[in-house]
């Protein structure tokens, strides 16, 4: 199997490139994820996946042969707003306070290059995510394993936030942050197998 570049710092996305023994090596992307509001808030998580294979694509000694590079980024949608990762410890213990108890939806989008055609091809994945009533010393008790660093809604689905989820619909793998059957399915159309 040819390597494939991951244009992300996420341990969850590489643990499951791993688990799906494909080869790859992590060039993390400067870019900048300010927000705009011109945008469909569906396509933002498309449009950042883009900018990251795009920022990985501009860092490469020029010349370079480019095989294959995977970029995604993962946003939480609630009550028609984007929720990203929180800033601090107040903002993470307002977003569980605001999530608790209700239904909100992981958008997670995964953009592969394909170097030998030059061209990008994108997949979408909608989650709808329920969290249980919290109470507070449940947000706090949380909120105080750090788990919220890094991680979009201030919650990582994977780990101890799993005992206040009450219910999933749709892709486990993409509320964590790498669709696996869209990541498959992306993948084999472009004639790059897993199966080896």
């Amino acid at each position: 199997m040819e390597p494939i570049i991951l244009a992300s710092s996420s341990p969850r996305r590489q643990e499951i490139l791993k688990m799906l023994k494909i080869p790859f090596r992590v060039i993390i992307p400067n870019i900048d994820e300010t927000l705009t509001s011109a945008i469909e808030k569906e396509q933002i998580p498309e449009l950042l996946a883009q900018e990251k294979v795009s920022a990985v694509i501009r860092s490469l000694p020029v010349g370079q042969e480019i095989q294959w590079i995977l970029g995604a980024d993962t946003v939480i949608l609630f009550n028609d707003k984007i929720i990203g990762k929180p800033e601090n410890h107040d903002q993470a213990v307002e977003y569980l306070s605001a999530l608790q108890g209700n239904t909100h939806t992981v958008l997670t989008a995964i953009v592969l290059y394909n170097g030998r055609e030059k061209k990008t091809i994108s997949r979408l994945c909608k989650t709808n995510v329920t969290f249980a009533p919290m109470t507070n010393e449940e947000i706090e008790w949380y909120v105080e394993t750090g788990e919220w660093h890094g991680a979009a809604g201030g919650y990582r689905i994977q780990s101890l936030a799993s005992c206040f989820i009450s219910k999933i619909e749709g892709s486990y793998s993409g509320a964590v942050g790498l669709p696996i059957f869209e990541l498959y399915d992306i993948l084999k159309e472009q004639g790059y197998s897993i199966i080896e």
